[in-house]
């Protein structure tokens, strides 16, 4: 039964909202069922029973009249002839791969950009070389950073038509990438909770470094800049994958009977690829700045404004881009 389940699901995704929708699908579930039982009854195996009733009653556009909903039925082959593309269950399996993967990918480039400046900071405490040693190790972290930027671009470049075409995922694809969400939000929220405590704790070798060791003042900082981007890279990395299955479940129209799995939140689409990628890392970049700034200067009665400035920024991007 759960088969022929969920093949009405999908039979229906992509229909409306109405009560005329809701009471077809009833009554043709109704009859599913029927049948269903009146074949085990007669002595059919489970698999023989659904191939009879989805042969029978597995096309609605043959089925539209006698439901009483053949208008919707035709407005929608209209609308989607030739325009839809279908994400299978596999292609939906290997997307979320790659952005788990790339989400890594990414984070760890952001997370050497903030640690790019600690060469310097420890030669101000050793004097290594006349600062080659930190100067090497500035632009070995930045160009380490920008191959994973690209690396994880080529790897999610072939996923693009999710965004510049109009695709579905069937119902079945669509509860498997629920449950998959689902079993994540608890990995979710203590990434984002671990990342959050790192980046407040990471003042704590600053204050114990230059009480303890006056001279080497310089290992406080790196601390911190060391906490902090790793508190970052767990908000890069969790983000990006919840974002991967909210692509994939954003996919259906909320709208729609196949859309009940499609997050309440409405996600923002920016039709510029790059800004769209810079603003996945926008608030963890902006928390970063906010406390390297205020641990640095100790300025707390400035530094909040930090936030606002933020916060008129996005709302620019958004309206231009």
């Amino acid at each position: 039964m759960e088969t022929i389940r969920n093949y009405l699901e999908t039979m229906f995704a992509r229909l409306p909202i109405t009560l005329e929708v809701q009471k077809a699908k009833n009554e043709l579930w109704q009859m599913m069922e029927d049948k269903y039982t009146e074949l085990i009854k007669d002595g059919k195996t489970e698999n023989e029973a659904v191939g009879i009733v989805i042969s029978e009653f597995g096309n609605l556009d043959e089925l539209a009249e006698e439901l009483g909903i053949s208008n919707f039925v035709l407005q929608e082959n209209q609308k989607q002839a030739g325009n839809l593309r279908y994400v299978t269950l596999a292609e939906a399996k290997e997307y979320l791969h790659d952005k788990a993967h790339t989400a890594c990918t990414v984070a760890l480039g952001v997370l050497l950009c903030i640690i790019s400046c600690c060469g310097y900071l420890l030669d101000s405490s050793w004097s290594l070389r006349g600062g080659l040693y930190a100067m090497c190790f500035m632009f070995l972290s930045i160009a380490a950073a920008v191959a994973l930027f690209m690396y994880s671009g080529f790897v999610m470049g072939k996923w693009k038509f999710l965004k510049k075409r109009g695709c579905s995922v069937d119902f079945a694809t669509a509860e498997y990438v629920h449950n998959r969400r689902e079993s994540f939000r608890v990995t979710h929220a203590m990434m984002i909770t671990i990342g959050v405590i790192l980046c407040i704790l990471s003042v704590l070798p600053v204050v114990i470094v230059t009480s303890l060791f006056s001279g080497r003042i310089g290992m406080g900082p790196v601390l911190m800049f060391v906490l902090i981007g790793i508190g970052v890279f767990l908000f890069v990395a969790a983000g990006n994958v919840n974002a991967g299955f909210t692509t994939l479940l954003s996919l259906n129209k909320s709208d729609t009977m196949g859309g009940s799995f499609v997050p309440s939140q409405k996600q923002v689409n920016y039709k510029n690829n790059t800004v769209s990628q810079m603003m996945s890392v926008y608030w963890p970049t902006v928390t970063c700045i906010y406390l390297c700034w205020s641990f640095l200067s100790f300025d707390w009665h400035i530094t909040w404004i930090v936030w606002v400035i933020a916060a008129v920024v996005q709302q620019l991007i958004r309206a231009i881009w």
